[in-house]
């Protein structure tokens, strides 16, 4: 009896979606061309590397090699990038991460991410708005700000100091924008990049005048550096190897954001080649931005005298250009309103998703007649991500934002692999014999050409066990580091074995067949480049506090429990309720006898 309760507990959790919808039937309006996926994927992503995080990194962590930070961190996101691109020419569907979890792993671990993706998408909208709001303020002198703290103060630890109602009206016009249509919101979205682009190219040319190479070469002795300030050994490195590791972490983040483009499969033209094309294009056009400014900031003004917070209007009063500091502010505000955009454009088509799989209420699947947009998951989630904005000290959930698109970004890694050595189920009578055995396949003695169900759970198999290896190398790595620097003899060998493990497992995964459909496009170098892309998103993970692990894991509590609550019994998957009907999706709230919007 209980085996059976198991059994059918498993079948639940980890049924499939099947991948055989090419996004045709789609309610969503099929109106994104290629220029309008890169200018979001640009938009939602290309501002606080630009505008913050040149400054601070170089300031804090890495020195003039801030530029090498940026690089190290372009790699890490480039290979994320390359393995949503492959994903989004197999499954041409709103959803990202979500879905393409939902068609390779199953239904528990879909719930898990589309839910992880919930909160950093809201967080995402939330704090951008409040960085937003807190901008103009600086501009007018924090008169807006301190108005509110004498009117209004909120004296709870964990929420702001006063109710920020100008965030909030921020992202209820976004909010307003997407519920309109997605066509009219990227045509904005694209002027407001395109203004963003121009700042960027400002910058870098009235900077760049000013660029002094001296300024990478300063050692502590100079007699520019005041004294008695720490400005460590000086030079193009002067925190060392560790601090340009620790800069390109934190630069990682700066390129969060490109991934919304995944999420468009249902609205976009041509989504298999158009989707790939826009999330390399995208991720090129950030890089380039973010490694210039990074060069002719540092050259312009020492690394040791950056502001931390706004590095650009501190280089300009130091240089007198306030004609351009206030150009480059406008800029700013442009970016941020782009990257509230670029934040909050995937959160409703996520809700979308998963209740058109029955996994959250049904009734936010609807979507309207005119717009053509998911009307009511857009509404909530701007309520929702307004009210935090209003409320919330989002300094204190900033990494939460980190942290689920790691896991988003490690969990499309392991399904590139998946689906890559997945076995066809009509060459397994032709080729799988009885004289196989689990020892000859794991080098792939047999030497067969195409996948078996051996072969693909031996990849499933050594997936699992080269994420559990690289997640003990990141706890050393992060952890354990002052052990390694003084040679500890224990934690060095655990070390040295559990690389030669995870290398011998990507030589077993190496070594097994791939299946051989064609796609538009492919990630290069498999397994290499998808394991390469776990063990980054791992370290980058471990990286993170306690404290953000903690609040993570209550969120997934609460959404667990949604799941197990309603979404477990009223899957489209599940028995009994595999089709809907058209006039279930045409009208969700007739079963509350509510009018069709």
């Amino acid at each position: 009896m209980a085996m059976g309760i198991l059994e059918n507990f498993w079948k639940a959790v980890s049924r499939k979606k099947p991948n055989d919808d090419d996004g045709s039937h789609s309610k969503l309006a099929r109106v994104l061309t290629l220029l309008d996926l890169t200018g979001l994927g640009v938009g939602s992503t290309l501002g606080l590397g630009a505008y913050v995080l040149a400054g601070s990194v170089a300031y804090e962590q890495a020195g003039p090699a801030v530029v090498v930070s940026f690089v190290i961190a372009a790699l890490a996101a480039a290979i994320a990038g390359l393995c949503y691109a492959e994903f989004a020419s197999r499954v041409p569907k709103a959803g990202s991460a979500y879905i393409y979890t939902y068609i390779t792993i199953g239904e528990f671990a879909a719930f898990t991410i589309g839910w992880n993706l919930m909160l950093e998408y809201i967080i995402g909208t939330a704090s951008v708005a409040r960085g937003l709001s807190g901008y103009i303020d600086a501009l007018i002198d924090n008169r807006m700000g301190n108005a509110l703290r004498s009117v209004m103060p909120i004296r709870v630890s964990f929420l702001a100091e006063y109710p920020d109602l100008l965030s909030f009206v921020v992202v209820l016009f976004i909010t307003a924008l997407l519920a309109y249509g997605v066509k009219e919101s990227t045509l904005l979205n694209n002027l407001f990049t395109g203004v963003n682009l121009l700042v960027i190219m400002v910058v870098l040319v009235s900077v760049g005048i000013k660029a002094d190479p001296a300024n990478w070469a300063i050692r502590p002795d100079d007699a520019k550096v005041p004294p008695g300030l720490d400005i460590g050994a000086g030079g193009f490195l002067p925190y060392g190897i560790a601090g340009v590791m620790a800069g390109a972490a934190k630069c990682f983040y700066g390129y969060v954001g490109f991934d919304c483009i995944a999420t468009t499969g249902e609205e976009a033209q041509n989504p298999s080649r158009n989707i790939p094309l826009a999330i390399i294009t995208s991720l090129l056009i950030i890089f380039l931005s973010y490694f210039g400014v990074a060069t002719v900031l540092t050259m312009a003004l020492p690394y040791y005298l950056q502001d931390p917070v706004a590095p650009f209007p501190r280089l300009f009063d130091s240089l007198g250009w306030q004609e351009i500091k206030w150009i480059v502010s406008i800029g700013a505000i442009f970016s941020l309103c782009t990257n509230s955009l670029g934040a909050m454009f995937p959160l409703p088509r996520v809700l979308y998703a998963m209740s058109s799989d029955g996994l959250l209420f049904k009734q936010l699947r609807n979507v309207h007649p005119r717009t053509k947009t998911p009307l009511l998951a857009t509404l909530l989630s701007g309520v929702f991500s307004g009210t935090m904005a209003m409320l919330f000290d989002l300094h204190q959930l900033i990494d939460m934002m980190s942290i689920g698109t790691l896991l988003a970004y490690t969990i499309v890694a392991v399904s590139v692999l998946v689906l890559r050595y997945e076995h066809s189920v009509n060459f397994i009578a032709s080729t799988q014999t009885k004289s196989s055995t689990v020892v000859q396949q794991l080098f792939n003695l047999t030497c067969l050409s195409a996948p078996t169900r051996l072969s693909s759970d031996i990849v499933k198999v050594c997936v699992l066990l080269y994420a559990i290896i690289v997640s003990g190398i990141s706890s050393i790595l992060v952890h354990g580091q002052n052990y390694l620097d003084s040679y500890n003899p224990l934690m060095c060998t655990v070390l040295t074995a559990l690389t030669i493990v995870a290398v011998v497992l990507t030589l077993v995964i190496s070594c097994q067949p791939t299946e051989a459909r064609q796609l538009t496009f492919r990630v290069p170098f498999v397994p290499f480049v998808p394991l390469l892309s776990i063990f980054v998103n791992v370290y980058l993970m471990f990286q993170l506090d306690a404290a953000t692990w903690v609040r993570f894991v209550v969120w997934l509590v609460v959404g667990f429990i949604i799941y197990f609550a309603y979404g477990i019994r009223h899957s489209v998957q599940g028995s009994g309720s595999q089709t809907l009907s058209e006039s279930q999706l045409e009208n969700p709230f007739g079963v509350f006898g509510t009018v069709k919007l």
